[in-house]
């Protein structure tokens, strides 16, 4: 099973990334969407988990959840946009994966045995920070992560 994830998209999604996301049995989306249109988008691949970021205001982004615990592939996935809100133990509650966005930075890190990913930024570059996605292959016996680059 694939996960497509992405983040900090601000309202802007490239066929690139649509391009990337295909083949994704689900989309997680970390927060800065940026616009509805965004998730319309995505949602003709799959179905998609998106959470509110700290730039997703006014009517259309209000029935954003903040967090999302969903299960994929019999693997808990916590989602969030900005990890230092995260309020949980991930260790305790039993989650796999804890996935964010918010730095714009792609980061994969395992801590306890828990996979905390990033997947960077598929919007507007910034700085000099790359333009990019992720995905999580999903199988019994592990996860394993990669990034996919835009430009």
């Amino acid at each position: 099973m694939i996960a497509g994830v992405i983040s900090d998209t601000h309202g802007r999604i490239s066929r690139q990334a649509l391009e990337a996301l295909k083949e994704s049995d689900v989309i997680i989306h970390a927060g800065d969407i940026g616009s509805p249109e965004v998730v319309k988008s995505l949602e003709k691949i799959a179905p998609v988990y998106p959470v509110r970021g700290n730039t997703d205001i006014g009517f259309w982004a209000r029935s954003l959840p903040m967090t999302q615990l969903v299960e994929i592939g019999g693997k808990s996935f916590f989602v969030l946009h900005n990890l230092v809100t995260l309020n949980i133990d991930p260790i305790s509650t039993g989650i796999d994966v804890v996935i964010y966005g918010h730095t714009h930075v792609p980061s994969e890190e395992r801590r306890g045995g828990v996979l905390y990913f990033n997947p960077g930024s598929a919007g507007p570059r910034r700085f000099r920070l790359p333009v990019c996605l992720g995905r999580i292959n999903i199988t019994d016996a592990e996860l394993t992560v990669e990034w996919v680059d835009l430009e």
